[in-house]
């Protein structure tokens, strides 16, 4: 019996008394394994550090807290639950059961990594019961160092929703407006922006304005409230003109700032938040020149601030390979991976533009290099998956596929493309069973309805294919499968002339090799025979 009760440690209580202990017997019996999860054991139960030496990681556990600017996003949970669960099935004594009390208070890390257990370990394995009760814990009774020792260690670690909750009450048991305060409240109003509880953290922020006088303090809350405009999670309700404003602000209270060290690099962080505005605006020049400003200004910074460089080169990578230099692109992810070889974003970003550019085993073995750089990374399979599709590699795609959804069942697009995979591999009822289950999470998903249209077609049941591919073409009248396969459809129930009008559109869209076959036969049938002979000319020179 685990009481997971969040009250007496906070985040992974559940898990770190697991691992607490299987830990020693693994290491005794296989250290490998123990090593292939050292990332996600000492997140979860720091304590063990003294037992587990970290293999692998980012450079960020060396740095000053002022230098640690990055804030994991709220799925590296996710990516840590997982790592987790593998972790204890394959380290605990088949047959074994766990029972945990007090589940309703738990911290929502224990609660993800329960449900990903519950899913991913068969129960002959592991059996879990969950209570919801349980008995009550002592009163919390931390005073603000203790509670600031939690805060730091949950926003390095992404336990947002710990961070917002004890930083709360920090704030309360420390003086408003003081430096301890301050941090208190920046770590509060962060996390909260980044779990999408936009009208909470704006209410932190206004707290700062209220109780400080700090110019610094006055910058920093300008530029949080401006990011929380820029990055609402709901595109159509997040305001640019107004994320301008207050960035405009934090830029002018910077300028000000005496000491030139901590004006250089506050003005370029203002800087790359205008530098996002201005690419939200589509204005991807004006976001390189203040990017660029930012990295000069990064320049008087020394060594110190190392991932504010690194965020920088790769934010000019990004902006650079959208105006079509690569070489110069390429360079940037480069040095940014050169600053931290642990942080296995850049490695993913570099891919895709390798991707791209046709360099396949380059792109691939990036996949693999972010794959490796930590806990299950379920966009990294899913990379993979498109770069082994385009170079034929089915089994491999399908295999990548799988691990997404296994990682991240809520991953639409790989129902999707694992359903056209299987589709296109002739396993029907398989793929009618993606497309079952990404619809479930997406009804009017264009994708999955063009793969069931074309599963319906196959079967011969066309009112239901032509419902689905109807839809599908109303839905996203850009799709060239939907027209494509509905062409085909239209074939097979006699529809020649609309068969040959949705392949027409089809191959505006994007011409391929299969839709001039198809239109060709669909001429040949009409009596159209030189149409049909210059499209099976196409095809030819396409495929």
């Amino acid at each position: 019996m685990i009481d997971a009760h969040r009250r007496p440690r906070g985040p992974y209580t559940v898990a770190a008394a697991l691992l607490r202990a299987l830990v020693p017997g693994t290491l005794r019996r296989s250290p490998a394994l123990v090593a292939a999860h050292d990332i996600e054991i000492l997140a979860a139960a720091p304590e063990l550090a003294g037992l587990v030496r970290a293999e692998r990681g980012t450079i960020e556990a060396g740095l000053t807290e002022d230098e640690r600017i990055l804030v994991p996003a709220p799925r590296r949970t996710l990516r840590l639950a997982n790592g987790l669960a593998e972790y204890v099935r394959d380290a605990v004594p088949p047959g074994s059961a766990l029972a945990v009390c007090n589940g309703e208070a738990a911290d929502p890390t224990d609660t993800e990594l329960v449900e990903v257990m519950m899913r991913r370990i068969p129960p002959v394995t592991l059996s879990i019961t969950v209570y919801s009760g349980g008995p009550d814990p002592p009163s919390d009774t931390r005073d603000a160092a203790e509670l600031w020792t939690l805060v730091d260690r949950c926003m390095r670690e992404g336990f947002l929703h710990a961070a917002a909750e004890l930083g709360e009450r920090g704030m309360a048991r420390t003086e408003p407006g003081g430096a301890r305060w301050w941090r208190f409240a920046q770590r509060t109003a962060t996390a909260l922006g980044g779990l999408g509880r936009t009208s909470e953290a704006r209410a932190v922020w206004d707290r700062v304005r209220l109780n400080s006088q700090d110019p610094a303090m006055h910058a920093a809350a300008a530029y949080g409230t401006g990011m929380l405009d820029a990055r609402h999670p709901d595109p159509a309700r997040r305001d640019l003109v107004r994320a301008r404003a207050w960035v405009n602000l934090a830029v002018a209270i910077s300028t000000l700032l005496p000491d030139p060290a901590e004006r250089a690099f506050k003005l370029g962080f203002d800087r790359n938040g205008l530098a996002l505005i201005e690419l939200r605006h589509g204005r991807l020049d004006a976001a390189l020149e203040l990017v660029e400003s930012a990295i000069e200004l990064a320049g008087e910074l020394g060594e110190r601030h190392p991932l504010h460089r690194m965020v920088l080169l790769a934010n000019r990578a990004q902006l650079l390979a959208g105006l079509g230099h690569t070489k110069e692109a390429l360079e940037d992810y480069g040095a940014a991976i050169a600053i931290d070889p642990g942080f296995p974003d850049h490695y993913l970003e570099r891919g895709n533009l390798l991707f791209k550019l046709g360099r396949h085993d380059d792109a691939l073995a990036d996949f693999e290099r972010a794959i490796a750089a930590g806990p299950p990374l379920p966009e990294a399979y899913y990379n993979r998956a498109e770069l082994r599709t385009v170079r034929g590699d089915v089994e491999g795609a399908l295999a990548d596929l799988g691990r997404v959804i296994e990682l991240d069942p809520g991953s639409v697009d790989a129902y999707i493309n694992r359903a056209g995979l299987l589709a296109g591999a002739g396993l029907d009822e398989e793929a009618a069973r993606d497309v079952e289950a990404g619809l479930a999470l997406a009804p009017d998903s264009p994708h999955l309805l063009t793969v069931l249209g074309q599963l319906e077609t196959t079967a011969g049941r066309h009112t239901e294919a032509q419902t689905a591919l109807d839809l599908a073409v109303d839905t996203a009248p850009d799709l060239p499968a939907a027209w494509g396969n509905r062409g085909v459809l239209r074939y097979a129930m006699g529809d020649l002339e609309g068969s040959v009008a949705d392949l027409t559109r089809a191959i505006e869209l994007q011409p391929q090799a299969d839709l001039y076959a198809n239109r060709a036969v669909a001429l040949r049938a009409l009596g159209r025979t030189a149409e049909a002979i210059a499209d099976d000319r196409h095809a030819t020179r396409l495929a």
